[in-house]
């Protein structure tokens, strides 16, 4: 076979090929949807201007400018709120809160219960009602100078057990107590602690007592004498005893009571002038008259 038949031969098959192909494969058709455009519509936005304020400037009067704020009275009635089935709770009537009319902020006061009442944060029955006069005649008594003593210091004091025993006699034993209101605090030398007097179940008066140690096994008793300190500062919103912060009644005792002696160390021989009752004997150790 020459050149030209095979040649002619091959574009023959080749070209059977390509028709057998264009007949056993289907034709595929692409569809393209069509994209249609809608203008959107113009919105207009509402916009509300604010009404200036109803100030005047320089004398003018803004009466043309009306400012109307809300009634709470209109935004909701109670009746209509319980017709639309809102919760008895959301609207708390005065029958269910209950609040003791002499109640003071720190008080846990249940039904008038004075047991539950949290006395270091509490005020409860201060100044609300005065002491019959058969307690203020007890309180007010005139002090007996017998009961006075002095310090060498010149310092004239009644005994803390002098203040329990007005306060037994005007309210009875068990109708008045200390009730701390701070933790103790000690410091390098001073013993110091706040507490408040109630009596008859109510707030009488606040104080903070103090007293010195020297060693630490003494801070105990330092302890205790700061309580009574605290008593005796606070009898003094009662009345007890007031004499002996008037300087008047404080000259005449001491002039009528007392006498300023010299007296000597017995170690130090040292000489110091030192106050006493006239009554009392005179000064042995450590320093001798």
């Amino acid at each position: 076979m020459s050149f030209l038949t095979r040649s002619a031969y091959r574009l023959g098959l080749t070209a059977q090929r390509s028709s057998r192909a264009s007949i056993a494969s289907p034709l595929r058709t692409y569809a393209t949807a069509t994209r249609t455009y809608t203008p959107r519509k113009p919105t207009t936005s509402t916009r509300t201007t604010k009404a200036p304020a109803s100030t005047t400037v320089n004398g003018t009067s803004n009466g043309d400018v009306i400012e109307s704020l809300p009634n709470a009275a209109d935004e909701i009635e109670v009746s209509e709120a319980l017709d639309k089935g809102i919760p008895p709770e959301s609207v708390p009537s005065s029958a269910s809160i209950t609040t003791s009319q002499n109640a003071f902020p720190g008080d846990f006061v249940s039904g008038g219960d004075n047991a539950t009442t949290d006395w270091s944060k509490s005020y409860y029955g201060l100044s609300t009602q005065a002491f019959s006069k058969d307690i203020a005649d007890v309180l007010l008594a005139p002090i007996d100078e017998m009961d006075v003593e002095m310090k060498p210091d010149g310092l004239i004091y009644l005994p803390e057990i002098k203040y329990r025993r007005a306060l037994n006699k005007a309210f009875g034993p068990g109708a008045w107590g200390l009730a701390p209101r701070s933790e103790t605090n000690v410091g390098p030398k001073v013993v110091s602690r706040e507490y408040a007097l109630v009596c008859q179940g109510r707030l009488v008066a606040i104080a903070r007592g103090e007293q010195e140690y020297f060693d630490p096994s003494g801070i105990p008793t330092a302890t205790e004498a700061c309580k009574s300190n605290a008593l005796m500062r606070c009898c003094k919103d009662l009345g007890i005893a007031s004499e002996l912060w008037d300087p008047r009644f404080i000259r005449e005792f001491k002039s009528k009571y007392c006498v300023e002696v010299f007296a000597e160390h017995i170690t130090t021989k040292k000489k110091k002038k030192l106050w006493r009752r006239k009554d009392q004997p005179k000064f042995e150790y450590p320093w001798k008259e």
